[in-house]
């Protein structure tokens, strides 16, 4: 099903930029303007000016993030430091990582793969998306036709693919070895045997991929063909915008992590909070985890572990600026099927994202879809300190803590054919942008 290949990357040159990271970054939409600011200052080849240019009060038509990132690469093309693979490839890409304590090493496979609509089946998606954030990609890559950073997919591999390529590279040095911000080591291995390629192309011929992280760029891709196909007189099947650049994980790797994306909210006021708070009984059961000053990391820890405990009941915490209360709230029993069998499939009325959203968010707040799509009033974190921060210092007035969507969660609800709501899950770690790009232009 799947059409997987390699290609002619295009790399840092190691010659002139020795030290990858200083000029790697996370995906574009997990930066924050501080983060974006400090890339900025990092490297004057930082990866940064072209996923997340800098706007001007001055930028124009012809002058924008997008036009000046596509003139950033071409200058980093003709000075030698991009430079492009001569040989087609496949990229062997690790992380090692602590995660609860424990060091995790994943594994990735960057590649080509033929973009597909979704209502083939081959290439699932599973989370909705913005559309505003899917324009403003669309012009990015009007301007640059380069993909910059791999767009993050799972496989089953039941075969042991990844285990394979791994050995292949056991004994060689990797071409990229650093450590991010972060401590995570990054290693890239380039693999230019055509049988191995071959063997690749034919284990993915039988697998269907989940997007679990870049739906916005998959659809831009996909859009991005249409904008040519209808401009462009000369484009056909052979053309590279047919492609799109993908990092490939095993479903079963070890390594494969999903963090929660807790929910933070703004303009929800005291008064609006209590209002919902009576609603919130009627359809789950509500413990309070009231604390002191003194009190209140021993407090936050045991509300933390309860809503671990119960990670599988349906259940949530909620947390309001300078409110002394921890609450954890427990659907009860069949209010789910109750409210939307109608609706909704049962794989996702079990979603604590869709209890959230539907229940919490539409039908108790009273939330329209366009108040659900005003990322100046949602925000999102992956850890339950980043959260929790967010609402001691202001930033957001109520913060909604969710334990992570599983796995085989996200793989039913894919092959189904449905869609979770937005910012379903957080794989983690994400994908670095700038270690291997792949030009669109024949």
């Amino acid at each position: 099903m799947a059409t997987v290949k390699p290609f002619r990357g295009v790399l840092y040159n190691p010659e002139k930029i020795p030290d990858s990271a200083t000029v790697t970054t996370p995906p574009y939409d997990v930066i924050s303007p501080d983060e974006q600011a400090s890339f900025y200052e990092r490297h004057p080849n930082n990866v940064i000016r072209l996923i997340l240019g800098r706007a001007k009060t001055s930028d124009s038509a012809k002058d924008n993030p997008h036009t000046r990132s596509a003139g950033f690469y071409r200058q980093w093309i003709s000075e030698g430091i991009l430079r492009q693979d001569d040989q087609p490839a496949l990229y062997l890409k690790s992380i090692t990582y602590v995660h609860e304590e424990k060091t995790i090493t994943r594994y990735g496979l960057i590649a080509l793969v033929g973009l597909e609509p979704f209502e083939k089946r081959i290439i699932l998606p599973h989370e909705k998306t913005f559309s505003k954030v899917r324009s403003e990609r669309l012009e990015l890559m009007k301007a640059t036709h380069c993909n910059y950073c791999p767009i993050f997919s799972l496989y089953p591999d039941d075969g042991g693919l990844l285990s394979s390529l791994e050995q292949a590279v056991d004994k060689s040095a990797p071409l990229i070895d650093f450590r991010d911000d972060q401590g995570h080591r990054h290693q890239l291995w380039r693999i230019l045997d055509p049988k191995i390629h071959r063997r690749v192309a034919t284990a993915m011929q039988d697998k269907r991929l989940f997007i679990a992280d870049g739906h916005h760029r998959y659809e831009t891709a996909l859009n991005f063909r249409k904008y040519l196909k209808e401009t462009d007189p000369s484009f056909s099947d052979r053309h590279p915008a047919n492609t799109v650049l993908m990092y490939l994980c095993s479903m079963s790797d070890p390594g494969l992590i999903i963090l929660p994306a807790h929910r933070l909210l703004k303009a929800v006021s005291a008064e609006d909070l209590q209002k919902a708070m009576a609603k919130f009984r009627t359809y789950f059961e509500v413990t309070e985890h009231p604390f002191a000053p003194g009190d209140r990391q021993r407090v936050e820890r045991e509300f933390l572990v309860a809503l671990n405990d119960a990670e599988n009941r349906q259940c949530m915490g909620i947390y309001a600026h300078q409110s002394p209360i921890f609450y954890l709230l427990t659907l009860k029993s069949g209010v789910m099927d109750q409210l939307f069998a109608d609706e909704l499939d049962a794989s996702l009325r079990l979603l604590d994202v869709t209890v959230l959203t539907r229940l919490v968010f539409m039908k108790i707040l009273g939330f329209d879809q366009m108040r659900l799509d005003n990322e100046q009033l949602i925000g999102y974190a992956s850890t339950a300190d980043k959260a929790l921060q967010s609402i001691d210092n202001g930033t957001y007035d109520v913060a909604f803590i969710l334990n992570p969507t599983r796995i085989e969660q996200v793989q039913e609800v894919a092959q189904k054919g449905l869609i979770m709501p937005r910012k379903s899950t957080y794989f983690y770690p994400k994908v670095k942008s700038g270690l291997v790009m792949h030009t669109l232009m024949e």
